[in-house]
C-alpha cells in the first residue's frame, strides 16, 4: 500500500498492511480511513482483483472510501476463478477452503459476502494414498484421526498425537490472536500462546522429527506440504500447523458452484458501497510526487487520482515495473531480486464423457510416490513427473450435478520447477513467455498459454 508520505521507515509498515487489510476487523479499517482522510478527495485504487484486492476492496468501499479496482482479466478473482471449455466449466484452483466459525468466515461476514456463499463440505478432508497405504482424513475428527495412523503406527501413538493435537491447538492460538485484534503483550506472548512460540523458528521437518520417528509416517503427517511448494526441510512449521490444524478441527468445504462465487459476490460488495471494478485493464505506473502517492496511470492512456494504493499484483512487479525506482528502498529492492522463483504446477484440466461420481472414493486424493516428499521434491524441480507425487481433484464426488449429465470434470496437479521449460523461453518464445506473464488469465473460452503453468497462490481467504 502506498500513501502520503511514504518514508524509509514506515515502508515496510504500510506494505504489510495491503498484504493484511484483510485480516483487520472493519472497525479498524474504518478508524485507519477516518485517520488517513481517504474520502472523496483521497480516493483509494486497488491493483488486481484476487481475493486479496477483492478482500481489501470491499472493506474500503463498506468504510466509506472510494476505491476503483484495477483488474486486466475480464472477470474477478485470480485463482478463484472458473472458465468454460465447450461442455465443461472448470475450477482453476480450489480444491477446499476452512471458511467456518473461524477468521476467514468473519472477514467475509464482515465485508457482507458469507451470508450470499453456499458452502458444501467435502467428503473427507483429503485422501491419501501411498505404496501399502490408503487412508481418508475424516472431517472435524483429529482423534479419528489419529486413531486411523495409530493402527497402522502403534510404536508412535504418542508422538502422532502430540503432533496432530499440536496443530491443532496452535490453530486455535491464531485464531484467539486473531479475535483480540493481534494484540497482545510482548513478554507474555511465550505464555499466552505457548504452541506458537514453540514452533516460532522451525521447519516442518524439525517439527514433526521432534515427534514421530518413521519416516513413513511423517510423509503422511507432512503430506499437504505441497500445497506451499516447499517440502518439510524448507517449510515454516508454523505456517503449515496453522492451515492444517484449522482443516483438522473445522473441516474442509467447497464453494458451490464454483469459486468464482466467491469472487462474484466480492465484486458485489464493492459496487454495492459505490466502488468500481476496471476489467480488461492493466495498471501501469503508481504516480508519486514529493513523496506523496498521487495516483495510477492504465493502460488505456488514463490516469485514477489516489491517496493510496494496495497492489496485488506480486511485490515484484509492483516494486520493480510499477512503482518510481525512487520510492522504494535500495536495500529492500536488493533484497526482494535476490529471491529465487517459487516453484509452479502443472496442471491439467481434463473432461470426461462419463460419470465418475461415488465410483472413485474422495475428492482431493494426494498420491504420494513412497520416496518421501524431500525425493518428491527434487523430482517436481526436474519436471520428473513420472517419478513424483501428484494430486486428483474429482469436484462430482462434492456434490451432485457439478458436471452435466454423463460427464465428469477432474483436475490433475503436479509441482514443476521452472528448468524443464527453459528451452522453450531459450527457443525463441521467450517474449511470448515474458508477454504471458504479464497478460490476464485466458478468458472463457480462449485457448491457453505457457503462462497458465504457474504456481498458484495462497488466497487471502484460506483455501486449498
Amino acid at each position: 500500500m502506498f500513501e502520503k508520505n511514504v518514508s524509509r521507515r514506515s515502508f515496510m509498515s504500510v506494505t504489510a498492511m495491503a498484504a493484511l487489510a484483510v485480516a483487520l476487523d472493519a472497525n479498524r479499517i474504518s478508524a485507519y480511513a477516518a485517520k488517513t482522510g481517504l474520502k472523496k478527495e483521497h480516493p483509494a485504487v486497488v491493483i488486481g482483483a484476487g481475493l486479496g484486492g477483492l478482500c481489501c476492496g470491499a472493506y474500503l468501499s463498506k468504510a466509506g472510501v472510494p476505491v476503483t479496482v484495477v483488474e486486466q482479466h475480464s472477470i474477478p478473482g485470480g485463482y478463484a476463478t472458473a472458465f468454460d471449455r465447450g461442455r465443461f466449466t472448470f475450477e482453476v484452483s480450489l480444491h477446499g477452503a476452512s471458511i467456518n466459525n473461524n477468521s476467514t468466515a468473519r472477514i467475509l461476514d464482515n465485508a457482507g459476502v458469507l451470508n450470499k456463499l453456499h458452502l458444501v463440505q467435502l467428503p473427507e478432508v483429503y485422501r491419501f494414498k501411498a505404496p501399502g497405504l490408503d487412508i481418508s482424513v475424516p472431517q472435524k475428527d483429529p482423534e479419528a484421526f489419529i486413531s486411523l495412523l495409530a493402527k497402522r503406527f502403534p510404536e508412535e501413538e504418542k508422538g502422532l498425537r502430540f503432533f496432530v493435537m499440536g496443530m491443532v491447538e496452535l490453530s486455535k492460538e491464531v485464531e484467539r490472536l486473531h479475535g483480540n485484534g493481534g494484540r497482545f503483550v510482548k513478554v507474555l506472548f511465550p505464555f499466552q500462546y505457548r504452541k506458537m512460540w514453540a514452533v516460532r523458528n522451525k521447519t516442518l521437518a524439525e517439527f514433526v522429527g521432534d515427534h514421530v520417528k518413521k519416516p513413513e509416517l511423517q510423509s503422511v503427517l507432512t503430506s499437504l506440504w505441497g500445497y506451499y511448494g516447499f517440502p518439510p526441510s524448507k517449510l515454516s512449521a508454523f505456517y503449515y500447523a496453522n492451515a492444517t490444524g484449522e482443516y483438522l478441527r473445522q473441516g474442509s468445504f467447497y464453494i458451490k458452484e464454483r469459486s468464482q462465487n466467491l469472487s462474484n459476490a466480492l465484486a458485489q460488495a464493492i459496487e454495492a458501497h459505490g466502488g468500481k471494478i476496471l476489467y480488461k485493464t492493466t495498471a501501469e505506473k503508481i504516480l508519486v510526487k514529493d513523496g506523496a502517492v498521487t495516483g495510477v496511470a492504465l493502460s488505456n492512456g488514463k490516469t485514477l487520482p489516489a491517496g493510496a494504493v494496495v497492489s496485488n499484483a506480486s511485490a515484484l512487479a509492483t516494486l520493480r515495473h510499477m512503482a518510481p525506482k525512487e520510492a522504494v528502498p535500495a536495500d529492500y529492492m536488493r533484497k526482494l531480486e535476490s529471491y529465487k522463483p517459487s516453484i509452479a504446477s502443472f496442471i491439467v484440466w481434463l473432461g470426461l464423457n462419463r460419470e465418475l461420481r461415488g465410483k472413485i472414493e474422495g475428492s482431493g486424493i494426494h498420491v504420494s510416490s513412497g520416496r518421501g516428499p524431500e525425493a518428491d521434491y527434487q523430482s517436481a524441480l526436474k519436471g520428473e513427473v513420472d517419478k513424483g507425487s501428484f494430486s486428483v481433484s474429482i469436484y462430482d464426488n462434492i456434490y451432485e450435478g457439478y458436471s452435466k449429465p454423463g460427464t465428469s470434470s477432474l483436475m490433475l496437479l503436479f509441482l514443476c520447477g521452472y528448468e524443464p521449460w527453459r528451452r522453450f523461453e531459450e527457443g525463441g518464445l521467450g517474449d511470448r513467455q515474458d508477454r504471458s506473464r504479464r497478460d490476464p488469465a485466458p478468458p472463457h473460452g480462449s485457448s491457453f498459454r505457457r503462462g497458465d503453468l504457474s504456481a498458484p497462490s495462497i488466497p487471502s481467504c484460506s483455501t486449498r
